[in-house]
């Protein structure tokens, strides 16, 4: 068996299927072909078929339904071992929607054909295509699903009740299925136990500490000094609320200190049960505090913005809260619950009546890190040369289940290198490789920015740019401390501005490469939303990621979309609120740390004003375009690995490539190599009659009036 991370699997083709993807060397390390099965186990047991995939060896890609199954969420670690799968007699299934549809027990059985189930999972109806067992027939799967069903069909869910034999197995075309009504379909959840997690020793709990004392002292009142509290007029009573990162650490500060003081934890996973039927979920929470015993114990609700939500709470959050106000007033119950966006919480959580008191634990600095390294890594088998320091001043913007995962995957890839070693060891090499595949939690969605290793060294050239960049975004999170010496507030943005083709992307990738900092990429349009409020929220929960992953760089491609002048747009006042929000998360109440916030655009003239002026996007950075011998550069980086004759002078046609742009002299690369390929599939060089011939064909894209226009807006600068 090996433990992974469980990370939601991008691909649709895979979603609701009943497969998980594996890296290739670990089907081999457990001894698995292709579409064997395998058991998952997180906070519940469940089964799969496992399949190869593309994803990091460390990692176990996963659907919605199967992380519901076990019971966790997305970047939980998960238990992966191979399991013997019988097939079925018999399957009894429940569904909400079954009995009043003419499905039939024959289309259900083509539906599960394939799969492999286990008593209690949740099971989608779309068919096992991806590698369908003999049998089945997918095609007339679909074409009696949708004719029973409707054009729902396809986010039907269905409860396996029970299963002849008993533990996973799979559906043949010999299985019998059925169903039950509605009601006796949904078993009665087990009551939540105590959660068996193993709680940390406060002293483990590096970067929290002073957040541990604190709760401490408040479980400490409530549970060994009640008395002392109605003497001077409080309430023997405790509700509070942990916010900070995703990943952070909030439930194990929890365990770690709910330990310290004897107190059992009773825990709740929210979006496990806000998915649940409204009745369904007000029972599970109603089972979870009639749980809660004389003893002193804690009530730990996580993520409890997915029960009761700011925006559009449904009519259950009301009971929701009437239950939590209910439980807090019980004698030896203490409720915590837990956020990573505090903001998103009905404000009716946080009354006097109800969750009173707060703490919010930070994202680790370069130190902490490199104490979490320490500590993770302690009961590790190491190489000597394995340097902490160096690996935490690479990991910008990690908390420490970012660290766990990280501590994984760099395990994966030692035992992967030393199958036959008898005393394996962890390399710096191991957790250096781990780096490349890990990223942070606040990191994991498709806006952030590859920088592919690239640094300013890489960029020719452009050296007034180069340094006006390192000053106006690295110096102020390298060198804080000379900021708070001269006493001056460093730049908060910066703006790149220059026609188009000239590398300003380039440049942003290579900076943060050179600074080792997380970048989260959007284009002005990608912000922008027809509904009343939706742009807005867009803005600010990309900053609230930023400060997240801090040190982070925010790029705003094309900003002159996002936030042009106000009042001339005809948008229903659309673009108007999106650069009030912006200007409010530049320069607001709470001020960005460790964020810097750079635009790029090609036509500045068109921005508001206010984003331009000091203390948000206050440094203007011109982009020209490049000049022969930055040309000259340019070719000869594109034509690295391009074989080129003896003949060709690249700084001679870089001479003479005059209104060419950086992406235009890559572009001419790229063409005279396919001419070559036309002329003889086994070309193995490309010659300047090549180059000569590809510039017929790439011209020139620089348009000398915007040029002009462009250097006179420099110059009024």
């Amino acid at each position: 068996m090996i433990t992974l991370t469980a990370r939601l699997s991008p691909s649709a083709l895979d979603t609701r299927r009943g497969v998980v993807r594996l890296h290739p060397e670990v089907l081999d390390a457990l001894g698995l072909r292709a579409w064997d099965a395998v058991r998952l186990t997180g906070a519940r047991v469940s089964a799969a078929l496992a399949a190869a995939g593309e994803n990091p060896p460390g990692v176990v890609l996963v659907d919605d339904v199967t992380l519901s199954n076990l019971g966790v969420v997305e970047g939980s670690e998960i238990v992966v071992a191979p399991v013997s799968v019988t097939p079925a007699r018999s399957i009894t299934v429940a569904g909400s929607r079954l009995a009043t549809t003419s499905l039939t027990s024959e289309t259900l059985r083509l539906a599960l054909t394939g799969k492999v189930l286990t008593v209690g999972d949740a099971v989608s109806l779309l068919p096992q295509d991806l590698a369908p067992p003999p049998g089945a027939d997918v095609s007339l799967a679909r074409r009696q699903l949708s004719h029973a069903i409707g054009m729902t069909w396809t986010n039907e869910l269905i409860t396996v009740t029970s299963s002849d034999p008993a533990g996973p197995v799979a559906v043949q075309p010999s299985s019998v299925v059925t169903w039950r009504s509605a009601v006796a379909a949904e078993p009665a959840p087990p009551p939540p136990a105590v959660v068996q997690h193993e709680a940390l020793p406060i002293a483990d709990l590096v970067g929290h500490r002073e957040q541990a004392r604190t709760l401490s002292e408040w479980l400490e009142l409530m549970f060994r000094q009640p008395e002392l509290l109605t003497k001077l007029g409080a309430s023997p009573r405790l509700a509070a609320l942990i916010s900070g990162p995703e990943g952070v650490g909030k439930a194990t500060l929890v365990r770690a200190v709910a330990a310290s003081v004897d107190a059992a934890v009773v825990e709740v996973h929210a979006p496990s049960i806000a998915v649940l039927e409204a009745g369904a979920t007000a029972k599970r929470l109603s089972d979870a505090i009639a749980s809660v015993s004389d003893s002193p114990t804690v009530l730990l609700i996580n993520d409890i913005e997915a029960l009761v939500p700011a925006s559009s709470p449904p009519p259950v959050a009301t009971v929701v809260l009437d239950m939590l106000r209910a439980a807090v007033s019980l004698p030896h119950l203490a409720l915590v619950v837990t956020s990573a966006r505090a903001e998103a919480i009905d404000p009716r959580l946080r009354t006097p009546d109800l969750v009173d008191r707060e703490l919010t634990l930070p994202l680790p600095d370069g130190a902490t890190r490199c104490s979490l390294l320490r500590v993770l890594l302690r009961d590790v088998p190491l190489e000597s040369e394995v340097d902490f320091g160096a690996i935490a001043d690479r990991t910008p913007g990690f908390v420490a289940a970012d660290l766990v995962a990280l501590r994984r995957e760099a395990a994966v890839r030692a035992a992967l290198r030393q199958r036959a070693v008898d005393s394996p060891r962890v390399s710096q090499e191991d957790l250096a490789g781990a780096l490349n595949t890990v990223r942070p939690i606040s990191m994991s969605t498709s806006d952030n920015l590859n920088t592919g290793g690239l640094t300013l060294d890489d960029v020719g050239g452009m050296a007034d740019v180069k340094q006006a960049l390192t000053e106006a975004a690295l110096w102020p999170l390298r060198y804080p401390d000379s900021f708070a010496r001269l006493g001056v507030a460093p730049p908060r943005g910066v703006l790149l501005y220059g026609p188009p083709g000239c590398g300003k992307t380039f440049l942003i990738r290579a900076l943060a490469g050179t600074g080792q900092l997380n970048v989260l990429s959007v284009k002005g349009a990608e912000l922008m939303d027809k509904f009343v409020g939706e742009s807005e929220r867009a803005v600010r929960e990309l900053f609230r990621r930023a400060a997240d992953a801090a040190p982070a760089l925010v790029f705003l491609d094309e900003v002159d979309a996002l936030a042009p002048r106000r009042g001339q747009s005809a948008d229903s006042g659309v673009a108007d609120r999106v650069v009030a929000a912006l200007l409010t998360e530049l320069d607001g109440v709470e001020p960005l740390r460790d964020v810097i916030v750079l635009g790029a655009t090609n036509r500045p003239e068109l921005i508001d004003p206010a984003l331009l002026r000091p203390g948000r996007l206050e440094r203007l950075v011109y982009v020209p375009p490049p000049d022969a011998s930055a040309r000259g550069e340019i070719l000869r980086a594109a034509a690295r690995n391009t074989p080129l004759a003896p003949g060709v002078s690249l700084d001679a046609l870089a001479e003479e490539l005059d209104g060419y742009s950086a992406a235009d002299c890559a572009a001419l690369v790229r063409e005279a190599a396919l001419t070559a390929m036309r002329e003889s599939l086994e070309a193995a060089e490309v010659s300047a009659e090549h180059l000569a011939k590809a510039r017929e064909t790439v011209r020139p894209s620089l348009d000398p009036a915007q040029l002009a226009s462009l250097a006179a807006y420099a110059a009024s600068r």
